[in-house]
């Protein structure tokens, strides 16, 4: 699409893989929907990096694509869902070794407000992508 398209196109993941290696990360974690957690977009680019891109299991995978699309996109914050949430920062941190988390969709970071959680940086792609924008158009 980017060699098809007659204005410039800054990709999001692009930009956040940008991000990550600039704060000299080399395994992540993504959370997002179903889709994003599960395509090919993201481990694609963050590969060519020498990024790992890690993803929560199956089970956890399809909590968050429910309560992504059943109560984030509805404006629905739940404490336990937050702390869900974390949970599995915690685990992927502990079991896979995940230095950031991606928050692969732009209701994430209404819930996971903070920066980070436990040492674990939360990489807001929609912030990272504006940046990168405006930083463009600036240029």
């Amino acid at each position: 699409m980017e060699r098809r398209s007659p204005i410039p196109l800054i990709s999001i993941v692009e930009s956040t893989c940008d991000a990550a290696q600039a704060l000299g990360l080399e395994r992540v974690a993504l959370f997002g929907t179903r889709f994003t957690m599960r395509g090919r977009f993201y481990p694609e680019v963050f590969s060519r990096a020498g990024l790992t891109l890690v993803v929560p299991e199956e089970d956890e995978q399809a909590y968050i694509h429910e309560i992504y699309t059943k109560e984030l996109l509805n404006s629905v914050f739940l404490p336990e869902t937050h702390q869900r949430l974390l949970a599995i920062v915690d685990r992927l941190q502990a079991r896979d070794n995940i230095e950031a988390l991606i928050l692969g969709g732009t209701e994430l970071p209404l819930i996971l407000r903070d920066a980070e959680h436990n040492g674990i940086p939360f990489l807001d792609t929609t912030r990272i992508h504006v940046k990168r924008i405006v930083a463009e158009l600036v240029s």
